[in-house]
């Protein structure tokens, strides 16, 4: 009898447990199946499985039920659960944002207003609660519901205003004004803010193709604005300074600028600063004017040196970068630039006259003899840093070759080879040696050097070394006869030495002499880059047809395509051929070393914000 009584007890507690098992599958199960019904929109299924679990979880699912009920239609429902929810926690006062909801579906208007109201008197305005509730506000539309709660809030607590809450509010209801108000208003309320408040204005304008990003014209005359109203508040100033620069809007930017100088005793740092931004973006003019200003303040001004020589080194790269510089320019910039280096011979800061000054002479005004003994005393003196000399070393070199010295010209790129054999500037001057028996013909030597520094550190050492191995072994990899190479590569040089009919005539040249030659799009190259020099962007533009109509999978391809799209960019001002032509640089060349700075001129050009 007792074996028995053992059998039936564990036979119950058998049972017990399966019957335990069965009874909480299906709830944990019912979680899975609500949801899935509730992605699915079949809510009338979903809703037999919220019940249950709300019952047991009122807080967790509260959200799901009341959705689901209203996708049901179970207005009814989805009301008296939200009335319980408020018995439960008054302070949840978002509950009556749904209730609204309910409200505004049956079409009862007046207690959807109601219910609204009673949200924002019933909201405790600290931050967790009243963000529920603006949320609640935002999730239906009633931008203007979730404003008036954020105004509860600021007066609870005027330590923090909510202005970015509110500024994303007018965000989303496209009121741009009022949204950078609401950005200015904290850069007001703290001046520590200032970079927050850029941050977010930029990221919040820039989806505008058309005024977008920094340069909207609403942010200017806002700021602008504010600041006759408070002039003495430097954060507003500040900020205009940033969109101006933004915008390179440098002359703007040099009037503030030099307001604050003033203002703020600085001594030029910031105007100096100012000018190396405008010298950056090739601004001449309005870099000249920041010069010329720490200039004015006199030799016992801390910048007054530097701003001396730095304000002539963007007179040369004006001058020197123009199509066709008069000889009256050059002339009298020869002439600054000799004074200066008279005044600064034993300074440090002579460097950049003496390179200015040599390349003037070599490369604009025939005087390549004055240059090279000019450079020549430079390089001679002792105590100069081992890599600089490198570096006047290698135009030293560049300068020989202009005047047809080859033999000079290599033999001092291979002092700094042979000085920097593992280093840029060393793999630099071997490239230009290799360079140099391309000239001469000895395309076996060149192309042997042009494959070592495919590896080099510099990628656009080892992008050139490339290319050079590329045209020797396209040119006469296969046929014999290296005759066209050797017209091609003495055209190159006369480009070096800026011989460019010479050039142009002979590389014609090799078009009727060899009509099965390989060089088409190497020649159609080198010319584009000798009319691009010259200002003649319309036969530029027709080279670089040639090469992308006849040539386009040849080494020069990807080239031509960017070159082109820089010229209707830079040159033509041609923004829509020029936003074309980066897009196709990114379809038809997607491995070119392009890519990167092509995909990103042509968002500029889209309007893209790339702060984001």
């Amino acid at each position: 009898m007792r074996f028995s009584f053992k059998i039936v007890f564990a036979f119950i507690i058998v049972v017990l447990l399966q019957l335990n098992s069965f009874a909480q599958k299906p709830t944990n199960n019912h979680d899975k199946l609500a949801l899935q019904y509730f992605e699915q929109k079949e809510f009338e299924k979903a809703n037999e499985y919220f019940e249950g679990l709300y019952d047991k979880n009122p807080e967790g699912w509260y959200t799901y039920y009341f959705k689901s009920l209203l996708g049901a239609k179970d207005f009814s429902k989805a009301e008296k659960i939200t009335k319980k929810q408020l018995k439960q926690n008054k302070n949840n006062a978002y509950l009556y944002v749904y209730l609204g909801r309910v409200y505004k579906i049956q079409n009862e208007e007046k207690k959807e207003k109601d219910a609204y109201e009673k949200a924002i008197k019933e909201l405790v305005a600290v931050q967790p609660y009243l963000q529920n509730v603006a949320n609640a506000f935002i999730e239906d539309g009633l931008f203007d519901y979730a404003i008036e709660a954020y105004n509860k809030g600021r007066k609870a607590s005027p330590e923090y205003p909510y202005f970015y809450e509110r500024a994303d509010i007018y965000k989303q209801k496209n009121d741009l004004k009022a949204m950078i108000n609401e950005y200015l208003d904290a850069l007001e309320f703290r001046d520590s803010e200032i970079q927050t408040v850029q941050g977010n204005l930029q990221n919040s304008l820039g989806y505008d193709d058309q005024e977008g990003g920094i340069n909207n014209p609403l942010l200017k005359q806002e700021l602008q604005k504010r600041i006759q109203k408070s002039p003495d508040k430097i954060s507003l100033c500040e900020f205009l300074i940033f969109i101006q620069k933004q915008q390179k809007d440098f002359d703007g930017a040099f009037v503030q600028s030099k307001a604050l100088d003033k203002r703020l005793k600085e001594d030029g740092n910031r105007i100096f600063e100012l000018a190396k931004i405008c010298t950056s973006n090739q601004n001449w003019d309005a870099a000249k004017r920041c010069y010329d200003y720490i200039i004015e303040k006199g030799p016992n001004n801390l910048y007054y040196d530097a701003a001396i020589i730095d304000g002539i080194n963007v007179e040369y790269l004006a001058i020197t970068q123009k199509q066709q510089p008069t000889a009256e320019e050059l002339s009298a910039l020869e002439h600054k630039l000799e004074q200066a280096n008279g005044k600064y011979k034993q300074s440090f800061l002579n460097a950049q006259i003496i390179k200015n000054l040599v390349s003037l002479k070599a490369f604009y005004l025939n005087k390549g003899d004055e240059a090279i003994t000019l450079l020549q005393d430079f390089v001679d003196q002792s105590g100069m840093d081992a890599l600089a000399k490198a570096e006047y070393k290698i135009l030293l070199g560049d300068i020989y070759i202009l005047k047809g010295e080859i033999w000079e010209s290599s033999l001092l790129y291979s002092q700094v080879e042979k000085d920097f054999k593992y280093e840029a500037i060393g793999q630099e001057a071997k490239f230009r040696n290799a360079k140099l028996s391309f000239y001469a013909g000895d395309f076996a030597w060149a192309k042997t050097q042009a494959d070592v520094l495919k590896g080099a550190t510099t990628k656009l050492i080892a992008n050139d070394a490339l290319n050079l191995s590329l045209i020797i072994t396209d040119a006469i990899g296969v046929d014999t006869n290296d005759l066209p190479l050797r017209l091609y590569a003495s055209a190159e040089l006369m480009v070096v030495q800026h011989k460019y009919k010479e050039a142009i005539l002979r590389m014609d040249s090799i078009n009727l002499l060899f009509s099965t030659n390989t060089l088409g799009d190497d020649i159609n190259y080198s010319k584009a880059q000798i009319y691009s020099s010259q200002g003649k962007y319309a036969e530029a533009e027709a080279m670089y047809k040639n090469i992308l109509e006849y040539y386009p999978t040849e080494l020069y391809g990807d080239d031509a395509q960017f070159k082109l799209a820089e010229l209707y960019d830079k040159n033509l001002n041609d923004k829509e051929k020029a936003k074309k032509a980066y897009q196709d640089v990114l379809t038809n060349y997607p491995g070119s070393v392009f890519t990167v700075e092509a995909r990103k001129r042509y968002r500029e050009l889209r309007g893209d914000n790339l702060n984001n």
